[in-house]
């Protein structure tokens, strides 16, 4: 089993491969902002197998992304294995990652995902059959710690998939019933941590610098795995010294936005296509922001950069405004 050198001497944060949201664009803000591992959106290893062309599109990363790996999901064995092995030979990812965590219905009704944590044979085959195939590039996995309440197995899991020769483990803190709702456990993330000897990469309801440091002293983890929060910048400056950084000001936060914008159409080479494939990502950002209503109602419609631009100046001068107000009243 190939050792993976992040964790040398070091407490990486991955970014979650978040289908719909971790595109390469995406990924390569978040490495800017100091993510240290990403991953791709899960990809079907029966896409790969059959050669489809979109499925390959997923597939795509920069370079500059490194250290990247390509998370697979799927329930046959040798397609996996074979599929892995494609993976390899097309883009030379840094590891391969397994998804055995995915609650969505259309994955678990093929058996995949998070079905196969109540199919440990399978899991286990599955698992053997792709680090067999790609060693010694490393295979690393993605779990849940049970399908429901009642069958919270994930320290066994990840004892089979240690024993299969799996480099790395995340564990998400949640069922597959719960799906995104309810109370990460981080106990049985702690539990996993100290029954397997490889890393463990805890995952769930990681939305402060303070959180990841909770629970890196609390369970042990090796290192975190963080989604939508993408709080990278304030944990590596909280791991590394315990200083905390002030959130992004409105200013800093409409230059994320218009870099990320200006990162997208320069991929794509087609400013108003771009735009508008950006704008559900456009109303994530605008959670939080002042007039956030108003921002939907923008963002639904824009199609070029300029727009964004001057919403953002805009915006940043009604805050101003605001904010001069209410100093005057107090």
């Amino acid at each position: 089993m190939n050792e993976l050198p992040w964790f040398r001497n070091s407490f990486p944060l991955y970014l979650a491969p978040m289908a719909g949201v971790s595109d390469k664009i995406f990924r390569q803000v978040c490495k800017e902002h100091g993510a240290d591992v990403l991953t791709t959106e899960f990809v079907s290893a029966e896409g790969i197998f059959r050669r489809n062309e979109r499925t390959r599109e997923y597939l795509d990363f920069d370079e500059i992304e490194r250290p990247i790996g390509v998370q697979l999901f799927g329930a046959d064995a040798a397609h996996m294995a074979e599929a892995a092995k494609q993976v390899v030979d097309w883009v030379r990812p840094d590891f391969v990652d397994l998804n055995f965590g995915c609650p969505v219905n259309k994955v678990v009704s093929k058996n995949g995902g998070s079905a196969l944590l109540k199919d440990c044979p399978t899991l286990a085959n599955v698992a053997e059959s792709v680090v067999r195939a790609i060693a010694p590039l490393p295979t690393t996995a993605k779990i849940r710690i049970g399908w429901d309440a009642d069958s919270v197995n994930a320290v066994r899991v990840a004892k089979i998939l240690a024993d299969a020769g799996i480099a790395a483990l995340t564990v998400h803190g949640r069922t597959r019933a719960q799906g995104y709702s309810g109370a990460a456990d981080w106990n049985v993330i702690g539990e996993v941590a100290a029954a397997v000897s490889i890393p463990v990469i805890g995952n769930g309801d990681l939305g402060s610098a303070a959180d990841v440091a909770i629970r890196r002293r609390e369970t042990g983890i090796a290192g975190a795995m963080i989604g939508r929060a993408a709080i990278f910048r304030e944990t590596k400056a909280y791991l590394a010294n315990g200083a905390i950084v002030d959130p992004p000001t409105l200013d800093e936060r409409w230059k994320l936005i218009l870099r990320h914008c200006e990162l997208i159409v320069r991929e794509w080479g087609a400013e108003e296509a771009a735009i508008r494939s950006m704008r559900a990502r456009l109303m994530a950002y605008s959670k939080s922001m002042p007039e956030a209503k108003r921002l939907r109602e923008k963002f639904s419609q824009v199609s070029t950069i300029a727009e964004i631009a001057s919403i953002s100046r805009e915006n940043i001068l009604a805050k101003e405004q605001m904010d001069a107000a209410n100093f005057a009243a107090a």
